[in-house]
């Protein structure tokens, strides 16, 4: 039995079949039309949370307080493999519509119309990708025309709410205002990845230390001049919009978005003085506060929701957008760490793409269950228009590269060949560090390999045996370097992905395998 032919069998199915690496059984349950929460932190790293996503506690999931996680993780589902993109906006984008960041092009993190942020390179220009972002219209240049998520949701009844970061398409295109792909509501997202600043008193806006003010975030004015975090600020705002949801007496997809753990790493005085009392450098303190304000908003919105009788007929999913910002991106200062894993945000290593996910579907997710296969990003297009009841949906071109991962969720367990994950990131983000810089890669089953575009070389990580990816394979073990190679550059050629040129040549990166 394939998945398709599963899911047709309806929700109410009783079979268990076999999946290796996931815990739980799904017991049938009939439930209504359900509401979907979506809780999307940013820059939050696989450790920065007091729940264990190892094999063991570390001394990270001590140092932070994330309650409302631990919580969630108790009463549904943990996936041990998740991933994403290495920064914010190919993830996004390849979100709303469940294509891999190879196939969408929108590689690297945009803002600005017709501009590239790609960080200067000795040898390598930056120019075949889409830094304009998602388009719901054809014919804008250097977009990816698609349909969004929500607009699958509304089409099927939702109310689709969006809250805060939004950062899909460049200022002055389309979807840099959130109602244009399908939300009914959108509450402070915009063009701009981070926020200006933390602070209602001082407008949410760099303003105050003589930043750009295209990072101000709008909608907000009702907090302005307040001695409120914006963190609490969003969560009020979403709450109000679940309110009206369920007066409307409408299903509702809440995309809580949240900015926060994007830098700028400002204060939260409700928690950092706890952590400065135990001796943290002031950086990670604010860092841990930033984490904990996050955690209480999730704590805010499931209360909410049980406020009004809806818990029980919510499903809550729960990721990040990229790895934690490491230590190594910020020169060395003090901040997070990612440890067991290699490097952060940026990075082709683990700590850039591995990151904490939880989901809670009511009756159906068996409590303290754990996921063990790998999950991407594009994964989430499917899944949750499968659990919204929509049966029948295509992307624009009629690829889509994401898988659900619903039988999961499900406890179902079926036998399938070990599936391979594409990263493509043909970009210069900036900072450096381990897996920082162009590149594509691969992973299949434990092995990981990484195309590195400046200079052709390889690393072959084993991460059964080397999480940590301190040791590169690549001379090692040739055959497998080849094998692995292979299928990348199948890959990338297949979605016509687009390579960085050679300021030498004005000619495209060779293909991993020539």
């Amino acid at each position: 039995m394939n998945r398709r032919e599963f899911l047709k069998m309806g929700l109410a199915a009783t079979a268990a079949i076999a999946m290796p690496g996931c815990t739980g059984v799904m017991n049938g349950k009939n439930i209504k039309k359900p509401n979907i929460v979506l809780f999307l932190v940013d820059d939050m790293g696989w450790q920065d949370t007091s729940v264990p996503f190892y094999k063991e506690l570390t001394p990270f999931n001590k140092t932070y307080k994330t309650p409302n996680m631990e919580k969630l993780a108790a009463e549904g589902m943990k996936f041990t493999r998740a991933y994403a993109s290495c920064v914010c906006s190919p993830t996004r984008v390849s979100l709303m519509t469940g294509l891999n960041a190879a196939r969408h092009r929108v590689t690297n993190w945009t803002l600005r119309k017709d501009a590239t942020n790609d960080a200067r390179h000795k040898t390598l220009e930056f120019k075949n990708w889409n830094y304009n972002g998602l388009s719901p219209v054809a014919g804008i240049n250097n977009t990816v025309h698609a349909k969004a998520l929500p607009a699958y949701l509304k089409e099927a009844g939702y109310r689709t709410i969006h809250c805060g970061k939004a950062h899909f398409g460049a200022i002055g295109t389309p979807a840099a205002e959130p109602l244009n792909i399908g939300f009914d509501v959108n509450i402070a997202g915009h063009a701009a990845g981070g926020p200006g600043s933390y602070h209602g008193k001082h407008n949410f806006s760099p303003a105050f230390r003589n930043g750009d003010r295209i990072w101000d975030i709008p909608g907000l004015e009702e907090f302005h001049g307040q001695d409120i975090f914006l963190t609490e600020a969003l969560t009020i705002k979403a709450n109000r919009a679940v309110d009206e949801s369920i007066e409307m007496e409408k299903p509702f997809f809440l995309y809580m978005a949240h900015y926060a753990i994007h830098a700028p790493i400002e204060q939260d005085d409700r928690f950092a003085q706890a952590y400065l009392d135990k001796g943290m450098h002031p950086i990670e303190a604010r860092y841990a506060a930033l984490i904990e304000g996050m955690d209480k908003s999730l704590g805010d919105i499931v209360a909410n929701l049980e406020k009004h009788g809806q818990l029980d007929n919510t499903i809550i999913l729960f990721m990040s957008d990229n790895g934690g910002l490491s230590a190594h991106a910020r020169g060395g200062k003090a901040h997070t760490h990612n440890k067991p894993l290699s490097s952060g945000k940026g990075s082709a290593h683990e700590g850039g793409v591995r990151v904490p996910m939880i989901v809670k579907w009511p009756g159906v997710t068996e409590k303290g269950s754990k996921c063990f296969q790998p999950v991407i990003i594009e994964d989430y297009f499917p899944t949750i228009l499968e659990l919204a009841g929509v049966k029948d949906y295509k992307q624009v071109g009629g690829v889509i590269d994401g898988e659900s991962f619903t039988l999961l969720l499900q406890g179902a367990k079926i036998k399938r060949k070990a599936r391979k994950l594409y990263w493509h990131f043909p970009n210069n983000w900036g900072p450096t560090g381990p897996g920082i810089g162009p590149h594509s890669a691969i992973m299949e089953g434990d092995w990981k390999l990484i195309y590195y575009h400046a200079d052709r070389s390889y690393e072959l990580f084993d991460l059964r045996k080397d999480i940590g990816e301190s040791k590169n394979l690549a001379k090692d073990k040739p055959e497998k370097v080849k094998q692995l190679a292979m299928a990348l550059r199948q890959y990338l050629i297949e979605v016509d992905a687009k390579m960085p040129l050679v300021k030498a040549t004005g000619k495209a990166v060779a293909w991993p395998g020539e």
